[in-house]
Parts: structure tokens; C-alpha cells; sequence
């Protein structure tokens, strides 16, 4: 009998756009096991980031709360040791909780003794994953796109070679068959990909050996048709780093039907930010654009087989309890997300994603059905200041006239209007996410 508590698999890749996903749009064949789990399920068609960075995006992804209330609002900052997350909501429920690949969390900047950057993360830093441990805190540090060590849940290096992402996808499936043999208990696998992500040190996206010939004849996105950036050399690559974490979804749900339990396992497939690649600044996220805070989102298990498409706008901050209230836990009251199961289902709805943005600057921006409204601290140091208390309009997009985000109307009279309503909405959403009441500076009054 199907275990009345689902299993849980979440699979998250790093820096991927959703427009790489063929049921999002993209014409070649880079997803099809994505596109087939996209059938199977739900597609969350208008999906956002909350913090386009690796750190604090998943900082709000394991706990629910924005950046700023976790602490973690740039990289290089720790995830607290007393920190719930929802693994620690799932271990309550009686769920075995295992996470493989990039973390994130456990390092922070200028701290010897919170360094583990290319060391063994300990148990207390973790964030609850506590049965099943194979990750790095930083993969980039120990890993190339081919080659590479994690460590183990005993803090012992453990060495692969071969292309990352499919080292990792090979992890997951040996576990899954481990949980299989052994099913006393529900389980949620999180696995976590670094690809598409670029690679640091080398400067440049590293896809499996033949990508630049396998995806050359891609159409660039409208957003990067005719800009500068770099992605003219690094768009195969990337669709080369899109495809390989496809396969390991393939994998994955494969060996969950050879198992016999796909029908009793809720997957779950995003990302964590995804990239501009140096158009919109000089690095590839850190931006309010589409480019940067637009993600796939799918799910397909329990509660979500019925091969939709849900309009209704998704961010990662509603996962935590989406993943809750499928395992039948408890959702902590400080979580700010909804549950998803209630996307689309007759259920009032907000018309709005609130997104922190740190380290290229201090930002705030609200993304809606038709407008991306955004404005910055000016003065302020994004590495160095999570929140201020004056901030100055940067950015309007009509999505509905602009989808590709062409056209800045911060400076349009005629929009004012617009903008002293986004300005309301904005000031109101930040103060609900913790932060002190803030000045919103118009540009009418802004000094030149």
C-alpha cells in the first residue's frame, strides 16, 4: 500500500533561466525529462526567486523567511546553528532527511573558525539534514565541471571524476536505491547541482565535453539578442550544463518507477536564481530582471498529477510549506510562503513576488503580472549592508508592452502614478518581511 506519507525528491539546480526548459519555450531539445515530469504535473508557469544569490536564496528556501530575517542576506554569511529549516519540520514528521551536493550555508567571510569552504561541513551546520549527508558547502571550491570531491556525513573526503552533474545524478540514484531496499520510513532526498552555474575560478561556463557543437544553433533570448555580455560564447555551454542536470532528473525518476514507488514520491525541480550573463551589470545575476529572478518550477507526486500549467506567481519562499503540507507536518508560523497546492485552486491569491537583492547594491523590487518596479540604496555597499532606510527608485517595466525589459519608464511622467503605487506596495511588503519603515525617494524628487 502507497505509504500515506509521500516521499519527497527535491532537485535544484544553480543559475538557470527558465527559458531553458522546452515546456517554458526553449526550442531545442535541452529538458526532455523535465518536459515529461512538467506533463506528469504541475508547471508553475510565473515562478521568481526571492534574493537572486546563491547564499541567501537558499537560505530563504530552507527556512521560509526572507534573507534578511535569516541573517543571511549576502554570501559568506552562516545559516544560524539554531535555525529551523523545514528538514528539521520533515525529521518531526518522522521523514529520513538526506541532502547531496552544494549547501551554501555553513561559511562565513572572515571567520577561521566558520570556514569550510573547501572543508567538511559539521553536523551542527547542516541545517537539519541529518540521516543522509553528501555535499560541500561551496562545490565550485572543491569540484570542475569535470572532477571533484564532496564529503561524506562522517566528514571523509569522497572523491568523482566525470562530468559534475552526472556524478552527482549517480549519487542520488545509489541512495534512492538505498532508501528503496530499506522503505521503514518516508524519505526526502534533497540534491543539489551546481550546473548551469558558472565556474568561479575559470571565469566561464563548463558544459559537458561537445556542448558548444551539440547547442550552437540556439535563438538567443529576447532579453540578450543584440546586448554585449558574454553570452555568445557561453550559451551552448550553458544549455550543455541545462541538459546534463535534465539527464540526472531522468535518472532519478527512473529509478523511483523501478522501484515502485514513483506514485508515492512528490518530485520537485527549480532553481535557485538564473542569469543575465553580464548584460544587465557586470556579473550574471544580482539584478530585478527577468534574466535573474525568473525560474522553472515543477512538481509532480501526490497532489500534483494532473498535467497543469498555474498562472498564479510562485517564489521559492512557498516551497518550505508546499513541502510541509504535503508531508502532512506541522507548518511553522514564521514561514512567509504559501502552500502551492493552493495556486490556481480558487483561493485568493497575491498578485506580487517580493525580491531582495545585496551585494551588487541594496535593493528591493516588486515582480507582478504585468510591471517589475525595483529601486536601490544609493551610497550603500551591498557586500557591506543588508537594509536602509532610504532607497531611490531605479526601475519600471511594463512586462505586458516590454517583456524583454528593454524599455526603462522610471523617468516617464506619465507612469508616475504607477510608481507612487508600487512605491506603497513595496514599502508595505519590506516592512512585513522585518525590515525598519523605508523612504522611498521618487524620481520626480530624487536629486539629479
Amino acid at each position: 500500500m502507497p505509504n500515506r506519507q509521500p516521499n519527497i525528491v527535491f532537485v535544484f539546480s544553480d543559475q538557470q533561466r527558465w527559458d531553458t526548459v522546452g515546456c517554458y519555450g526553449q526550442s531545442l531539445p535541452v529538458t526532455p525529462h523535465l518536459d515529461r515530469m512538467a506533463n506528469d504535473g504541475v508547471r508553475f508557469a510565473n515562478a521568481f526567486t526571492n534574493q537572486p544569490v546563491c547564499g541567501p536564496t537558499r537560505a530563504v528556501l530552507q527556512t521560509g523567511r526572507y534573507a534578511t530575517e535569516t541573517g543571511c542576506w549576502r554570501n559568506g554569511i552562516a545559516l544560524k546553528t539554531n535555525e529551523r529549516t523545514f528538514a528539521h519540520a520533515l525529521s518531526d514528521a518522522g521523514y529520513e532527511v538526506g541532502y547531496i551536493g552544494k549547501w551554501h550555508l555553513a561559511s562565513s567571510n572572515g571567520d577561521p573558525a566558520a570556514d569550510f569552504t573547501t572543508s567538511a561541513v559539521p553536523p551542527e551546520r547542516r541545517g537539519g539534514w541529518k540521516d543522509h549527508w553528501l555535499a560541500a558547502d561551496v562545490l565550485e571550491f572543491t569540484s570542475h565541471g569535470y572532477d571533484g570531491h564532496l564529503f561524506d556525513g562522517g566528514m571523509r573526503r569522497v572523491d568523482f571524476t566525470g562530468y559534475r552533474a552526472d556524478a552527482l545524478s549517480g549519487f542520488a540514484v545509489d541512495h534512492l536505491r538505498a532508501l528503496g531496499r530499506d522503505r521503514r520510513r518516508p524519505f526526502c532526498l534533497f540534491v543539489s547541482y551546481i550546473e548551469p552555474h558558472h565556474q568561479n575560478d575559470r571565469g566561464r561556463y563548463e558544459g559537458p565535453d561537445g556542448s558548444k557543437e551539440r547547442w550552437r544553433d540556439y535563438t538567443p533570448p529576447g532579453d540578450l539578442e543584440g546586448t554585449v555580455g558574454d553570452w555568445r560564447e557561453s550559451y551552448p555551454d550553458y544549455l550543455g550544463c541545462c541538459h546534463a542536470v535534465d539527464a540526472g532528473v531522468g535518472r532519478m525518476r527512473a529509478e523511483l518507477e523501478r522501484l515502485g514507488i514513483a506514485g508515492e514520491t512528490l518530485v520537485v525541480y527549480t532553481s535557485d536564481h538564473g542569469s543575465h550573463f553580464r548584460t544587465r551589470n557586470d556579473e550574471y545575476k544580482r539584478s530585478c530582471h527577468d534574466a535573474s529572478i525568473r525560474i522553472p518550477m515543477i512538481a509532480c507526486g501526490p497532489g500534483f498529477a494532473r498535467g497543469a500549467v498555474t498562472e498564479s506567481l510562485a517564489s521559492l519562499i512557498d516551497l518550505p510549506p508546499t513541502l510541509l503540507r504535503a508531508a502532512g507536518a506541522t507548518i511553522p508560523p514564521g514561514m512567509r510562503g504559501r502552500p502551492l497546492q493552493d495556486a490556481g485552486a480558487g483561493a485568493p491569491w497575491r498578485d506580487e513576488v517580493f525580491i531582495q537583492i545585496s551585494e551588487s547594491q541594496v535593493g528591493r523590487a516588486l515582480r507582478t503580472p504585468g510591471w517589475t518596479y525595483a529601486v536601490n540604496a544609493p551610497g550603500e555597499n551591498g557586500w557591506l549592508a543588508g537594509t536602509a532606510d532610504e532607497y531611490v527608485e531605479e526601475f519600471l517595466y511594463d512586462l505586458r508592452a516590454d517583456p524583454h525589459q528593454r524599455a526603462n519608464l522610471v523617468d516617464d511622467p506619465r507612469h508616475a502614478g504607477t510608481r507612487a503605487e508600487f512605491a506603497q506596495r513595496l514599502a508595505a511588503r519590506m516592512e512585513e518581511a522585518g525590515e525598519r519603515p523605508p523612504r522611498i525617494i521618487t524620481r520626480a524628487h530624487a536629486e539629479p
